[in-house]
């Protein structure tokens, strides 16, 4: 059937993502290469080859047909890619789902997905098995476990892929046949469903991990967001297949001892991370004074959002490193603004990445002036084929070839993006647009703030004012002194209209498992 496919009208040329990224390192000569590190365990481009097989296979015996979703709650890990690249080659959409979530979280993604396979780790699986009955279109649960997993509300992973062929047949999909889902983070409400095709994966990996990281088959990368992730799931496990290089999993939450002891133990050449924790591991740093070892890596990078120009200088003090700061979404799978190597502009998402198309716009979609604020849109191919069952979502955001990304930038003279924050957290602060990135950047540059969100309130007058949410940093009392302090040096280092009327000391900032801020969720506390 596939080796005749063009002897049939109405089918196009074959491409399945599960054939570029495992099978072609093992004709590449790659097969006895080590792909994934994972705690104790090391696997061969071979195993993986073998270990998507048999599950692929599992899955056919089960009654798993093309576009079938199969959801994945899962740790970082071997299982993970064998059953998001098992699914793929078959032709059923594999879904990841974010691991720190309720019951009814996943009563939400079950149900909205139609997923009729759960592929789950036994410990997340016994926090929902007793829901079971609210899960409406699941017809078979997949346990990972490190025993055998013998009760009668599932099938053990292991033992079920044992005795099943190495050897499947790819189903005959095309380019642009969706492949896999994911789920938004939900900075802004309800998680939305994100169909990503056959050609996403590798275009962004053409697009970001060679043109901007410039990887290739030495590397290693580690990545502290997890793979459930846009984010995370390129940095852990395309992008490094797609080069033939080896990815690095943490199964544990990404702490910064973790991150640092699985940095020092295992030796990456490419460290991924997220604002929070770049801050966090610094922070790490000077209460402990002690500075791990980095010499392996040769660049990090940052995403999720803006990274505070104050966190890059101090990152290179101690490690001499620099981190790319970038923007990417869900929706276009990976980042598609970054610095460069050897092109950092600090406080800047940096320039448009190679195959993506990027302008501001203002309400008419006409392109505006440079240092002009608007909407932030893109066009790559990367970007996803819409929501699922999302209607009203997918009329807003998509303009022809265009994705609005709900962002508002500005663009410099030379090129270089500015993020001034969500469309819908910009302030009108007398009358006159507010950034509360800007805002918020100010006030990370003060020796005592270790976090801060601005948002919007009104007085008794029904005016907008900015009002700041600050975490001090360990050992700093919260006072009154302090906010007068704080709101005082905003003054002098902005505008003074912009400065917080109203500053409030918190023990945490709510964000998304990402570690993007919700700022929705401060406006309604």
């Amino acid at each position: 059937m596939i080796e005749s496919v063009y002897r049939y009208k109405g089918l196009k040329k074959q491409y399945n993502s599960a054939i570029r990224f495992i099978e072609e390192n093992i004709r590449n000569g790659l097969g006895s290469k080590i792909a994934i590190y994972s705690e104790d365990e090391q696997v061969t481009y071979h195993e993986l080859l073998n270990l998507v097989n048999r599950f692929g296979n599992v899955l056919k015996k089960i009654g798993v047909e093309r576009e079938n979703r199969v959801l994945l709650l899962t740790y970082d890990s071997p299982e993970f890619a064998a059953a998001f690249f098992g699914a793929i080659k078959i032709g059923a959409l594999p879904v990841p789902v974010n691991t720190m979530m309720t019951p009814d979280d996943y009563e939400y993604f079950l149900n909205n997905s139609r997923a009729k396979v759960l592929v789950v780790h036994e410990d997340f699986w016994k926090k929902i098995q007793h829901y079971k009955n609210r899960f409406v279109f699941l017809k078979q649960v997949i346990v990972i476990s490190g025993h055998p997993y013998s009760f009668s509300d599932a099938i053990d992973f292991h033992e079920f892929i044992h005795d099943a062929s190495p050897e499947l047949n790819v189903e005959s999909t095309c380019a642009e046949d969706p492949a896999f889902w994911l789920y938004s983070s939900g900075s802004t409400g309800e998680p939305k469903g994100v169909i990503h095709l056959q050609r996403s994966m590798e275009s962004a990996f053409n697009n970001y991990a060679r043109k901007v990281l410039n990887i290739n088959e030495n590397d290693r990368t580690f990545s502290a967001s997890k793979l459930f992730f846009a984010y995370g799931l390129g940095n852990g496990l395309y992008f490094p297949l797609g080069a033939g290089g080896s990815t690095i999993l943490l199964k544990d939450r990404p702490t910064p001892e973790k991150v640092f002891e699985t940095i020092v133990n295992h030796k990456p050449t490419i460290f991924f991370g997220v604002p929070t924790l770049y801050g966090s591991m610094i922070n790490y740093v000077e209460s402990t004074g002690t500075i791990p070892d980095l010499s392996s890596v040769r660049i990090c990078v940052s995403a999720g959002e803006a990274l505070p120009a104050s966190f890059m200088k101090k990152w290179k003090e101690l490690f001499n490193l620099d981190i790319l700061d970038g923007i990417g979404l869900t929706e276009a799978l990976h980042i598609f603004i970054s610095n460069n190597i050897g092109e950092i502009k600090a406080g800047s998402t940096g320039k448009i990445v190679p195959g993506y198309k990027a302008k501001i716009v203002n309400e008419e979609f006409r392109e505006v002036s440079p240092n002009e604020i608007g909407d932030l849109v893109i066009s790559g191919e990367s970007i996803c084929s819409g929501y699922w069952c999302n209607l009203e979502e997918n009329r807003r955001k998509f303009y022809g070839e265009w994705m609005y990304t709900g962002d508002k930038y500005y663009k410099d003279e030379e090129g270089h993006f500015w993020y001034c924050g969500r469309s819908d957290d910009m302030l009108k602060v007398g009358g006159i647009w507010v950034s509360p990135i800007e805002i918020e950047t100010t006030l990370f540059q003060h020796e005592h703030v270790l976090e801060v969100a601005v948002i919007g309130v009104k007085n008794e007058n029904n005016l907008i004012y900015p009002k700041a949410f600050i975490v001090l940093r360990q050992g700093i009392e919260p006072t009154e002194d302090l906010k007068q302090e704080l709101k005082l040096y905003v003054k002098q280092t902005l505008a003074p209209y912009k400065y917080p009327r109203e500053i409030e000391f918190i023990e945490e900032l709510p964000k998304t498992a990402t570690g993007k801020v919700q700022r929705f969720r401060l406006r309604t506390s």
